[in-house]
């Protein structure tokens, strides 16, 4: 009687453990957002072809970033425009944002190469407005924290070019 209580308690223990959830020593994580701190209160597009799927089925602009998370310029960048308020409410209201870690296969998407930051605009025609850049002539689509001002002109030209073509 002792041998049977004490498999069944061995099964019931090992049947347990086994279905039993795993929870991380650091207590419950915060799930990874889409933004990777770009905008967490925004909604960002998973793919780049979602992003496209989105911005023609809404008639929006797409705005893609293209940054990485140990890049010094990159980290500046998303900086100043996560905290800034204007840039979050138009991104927010007006585009289709996406941002990326990696390259994407449409060669489109680095008209000049592939460096990071940097900031394409695609718009619903699914055209890359390769017309919208920065102001570096090496770095056609980059941008620095003290462009913020030729970004948000960058942008309203987007939304402008949208309503002017299409």
């Amino acid at each position: 009687m002792i041998k049977v209580t004490l498999l069944v308690l061995l099964v019931l223990v090992t049947v347990s453990s086994t279905y039993g959830k795993y929870i991380p020593k650091s207590g419950k994580r915060i799930p990874q957002t889409l933004s990777r701190g770009w905008g967490d209160q925004l909604i960002w597009a998973q793919t780049y072809e979602e992003a496209l799927y989105w911005s023609r089925s809404r008639n929006k602009p797409l705005m893609a970033i293209f940054h990485l998370e140990d890049c010094p310029h990159s980290q500046a960048l998303k900086k100043v425009i996560s905290e800034d308020n204007e840039i979050q409410k138009i991104l927010d209201e007006d585009f289709i944002i996406l941002n990326l870690v990696y390259e994407t296969t449409d060669k489109h998407l680095s008209p000049d190469g592939q460096y990071v930051p940097r900031i394409i605009f695609v718009d619903p025609s699914m055209t890359v407005r390769a017309d919208i850049n920065g102001r570096y002539s090496n770095r056609m689509y980059a941008y620095e924290p003290s462009d913020l001002k030729l970004l948000m002109t960058n942008m309203k030209k987007a939304k402008k070019l949208l309503k002017s073509e299409l």
